[in-house]
């Protein structure tokens, strides 16, 4: 009793294809479908970007900031406040 047999299975089938219909079963289906293609192709373009092991990205040492970008005026530089 404890165990569930194919005749069981089938009834919640058959009950769940009468609450929602096949219709939206089958867009449930696709949706879920293109939020796995979606999640590979996002995964697949990370480890596009990340650099070969033998060429490490040209970085600042710590504590040294990149002059050329641009500072948003909202972003606040933790290093530069120091307690005096």
């Amino acid at each position: 009793m404890g165990t569930m047999s194919i005749w069981h299975w089938l009834i919640v089938l058959i009950i769940v294809m009468l609450l929602f219909g096949t219709k939206k079963i089958k867009n449930i289906g696709t949706d879920l479908g293109a939020a796995i293609k979606g999640f590979k192709e996002g995964v697949r373009e990370g480890t596009a970007e990340t650099p070969a092991a033998g060429n490490p990205p040209a970085a600042n040492p710590p504590g040294v900031t990149n002059s050329t970008a641009q500072a948003d005026p909202n972003t606040i530089d933790v290093e530069a406040k120091t307690k005096s």
